[in-house]
């Protein structure tokens, strides 16, 4: 989803969840979407998806775009590597609640 889109969904819809994406080793952030129906979308800007340096970028650009409230999702591909299933889409052991 290109960020003019994100904003404008934002602006128009208000049941949705934002989760911050990390990846254990990664020093980026990514901003995903889960809309109601169930259907996530990547934040991407110019075709590509939007990366962040610092949790401080993630908030300021989602204060410019009038969210205040996400969860903080950190994917482990360990599991995966161990034949475990993964917790990255499960939203009851991944998730950490970030307001700001």
């Amino acid at each position: 989803m290109e960020l003019q889109d994100f904003k404008a969904f934002v602006g128009h819809q208000d049941n949705f969840e934002i989760r911050v994406i990390t990846h254990t080793g990664s020093r980026f952030y990514q901003i995903e979407l889960e809309d109601v129906e169930g259907k996530r979308h990547m934040l991407t800007q110019r075709g590509k998806p939007m990366l962040f340096r610092t949790l401080e970028d993630v908030y300021l650009e989602l204060n410019r775009s009038g969210i205040h409230r996400a969860y903080l999702v950190q994917h482990d591909p360990h599991d995966e590597m161990i034949g475990r299933e993964t917790h990255y889409r499960d939203p009851l052991t991944s998730r950490m609640p970030l307001v700001f």
